[in-house]
């Protein structure tokens, strides 16, 4: 997912795989992720430092966390 400007997205979400557990959100050191009607929503995308936690604690592989573009 890019934005408007086409710089990738650092955390990418799946909101159909999205089971709401909430796991990613409470694993993310930075907040960057909420839940929002049962799904998992990226609020902070320049807070992300990309560690990956989210991704890695995910039972449901909805959330991929994108490299950082040169």
């Amino acid at each position: 997912m890019s934005n408007d400007i086409g710089i990738l997205a650092p955390v990418e979400i799946k909101e159909s795989w999205c089971k709401g557990c909430a796991i990613c959100v409470e694993f993310c050191p930075q907040d960057v992720l909420v839940m929002e009607k049962g799904v998992a929503k990226v609020v902070q995308p320049d807070a992300c430092t990309r560690c990956g936690l989210c991704e890695l604690r995910c039972p449901d592989f909805a959330i991929t966390v994108n490299e950082k573009e040169d």
